[in-house]
């Protein structure tokens, strides 16, 4: 059997694969089985934050998996207890609890708000706001908080106390708070799967006040905005908002599963022993992974995730049958005459990988893509866009 026949065979249909099997790459480009080579605009949805088989990457994991793989969180260890420090110093915040996924982060994220509310504010104060087109995990509490009533459908029912308004809508943000005893608003500064979708920063300013003003909790969700990927270290910084607690995921560990929920001063003792707790949260090989990748997000990449952000999005702006572009640094979404599948269709076979997210193409290019490569995808990418208009 193939590989894809034993997949189709064996393995949970839970995904619609392109006919594609990956076996390697080196930086922004990677091979299939057949030997044809891409350029990778996905990164895996926004994990490879440096491409593949990163130099740097390599050596600090077969470093650490050579010494120590995993210990649990009974004991100590330093790669854990280095990038908690780390993500602490480059963002103002106090403490942080590492899990594996960005659905983890941020049910941690809601754990913390729901016990900090209650014991602040109240029992009854439970309820956590997020935005309608959300995406927040698929665990069955974060499909509660994601704000797609296509996601929901089969699972009824689904945790109770989560209620979603529409971004944008200030009236309707305040009338929840007004009716509803709120422990926390969830946001994510960019709405990555509802379309790569930013808040408006006047939105996102009165959002908080909102928030301070009812003496809740404000938490932002950076799973996909996080490490670098909108052009500073978290999307929370463009817009100057103060999170009491940001989960972040997916580029934080370069292609290994780490997740991470990352509290301000006001809950750092929000939990206690037994409170919380991941086998494999803060894995030593993950971390030294993720401290590999956050060191060298320094203000020199940063700016150059700026600059790459805005080349690509004047340069397919301008393109005919582009009729938007959208997002924030390298998460770009845009909105094409033809249908976002079958764009991405055309660039596969012309050797381009991008992603879909709802009725956009989306980009996730590594943040250390170079320039050349860039030029040449957007050429692939209007080739593409003139085969679908002939």
């Amino acid at each position: 059997m193939t590989i894809q026949e034993l997949d189709q065979a064996y393995v949970a249909h839970t995904y619609s694969r392109f006919p594609v099997e990956i076996v390697s790459g080196r930086g922004s480009l990677c091979r299939d089985s057949a030997g044809k080579e891409y350029i990778d605009l996905g990164t895996g949805i926004a994990v490879n934050t440096f491409g593949y088989a990163d130099e740097a990457w390599q050596q600090a994991v077969a470093s650490q998996a050579a010494r120590l793989q995993h210990t649990s969180n009974l004991y100590y260890s330093e790669p854990c207890a280095r990038l908690a420090e780390m993500l602490c110093r480059r963002t103002g915040m106090a403490r942080v609890f590492f899990s594996n996924s960005g659905a983890e982060a941020n049910e941690c994220a809601i754990k913390a708000a729901r016990k900090w509310a209650s014991e602040n504010l109240g029992p009854e104060h439970f309820t956590i706001v997020t935005l309608r087109n959300s995406f927040h995990g698929r665990t069955l509490t974060t499909l509660a908080a994601t704000g797609q009533d296509r996601f929901h459908a089969l699972f009824q029912p689904l945790t109770p106390g989560f209620i979603h308004v529409e971004a944008g809508n200030i009236p309707q943000l305040e009338q929840a708070f007004a009716e509803h005893k709120v422990a926390a608003l969830l946001v994510e500064c960019v709405q990555g799967e509802g379309g790569v979708l930013p808040l408006s920063p006047d939105y996102a300013r009165a959002a908080e006040k909102i928030v301070r003003d009812h003496g809740a909790l404000l938490l932002v969700d950076e799973v996909q905005t996080g490490n670098g990927r909108t052009g500073s270290l978290y999307a929370w910084q463009h817009y100057g908002l103060a999170p009491d607690a940001f989960s972040t995921a997916k580029g934080l560990a370069g292609g290994l599963p780490l997740g991470a929920t990352v509290l301000s001063d006001k809950l750092r003792d929000i939990f206690a022993p037994g409170d919380h707790g991941s086998t494999f949260g803060g894995n030593p090989v993950c971390c030294a992974a993720a401290l590999s990748i956050l060191s060298r997000l320094d203000d020199s990449l940063l700016a150059e995730v700026r600059e790459k952000g805005a080349y690509l999005m004047s340069v397919l702006s301008a393109l005919p049958g582009v009729e938007e572009v959208s997002g924030l640094g390298l998460m770009l979404g845009v909105r094409t005459a033809a249908p976002a599948g079958r764009v991405v269709a055309a660039c596969m076979d012309r050797g381009l990988l991008c992603l879909t997210a709802k009725d956009r193409v989306r980009l996730l290019p590594a943040l250390n893509i170079p320039m050349s490569l860039l030029e040449k995808a957007t050429e692939i990418f209007r080739e593409a866009l003139v085969s679908l208009s002939e």
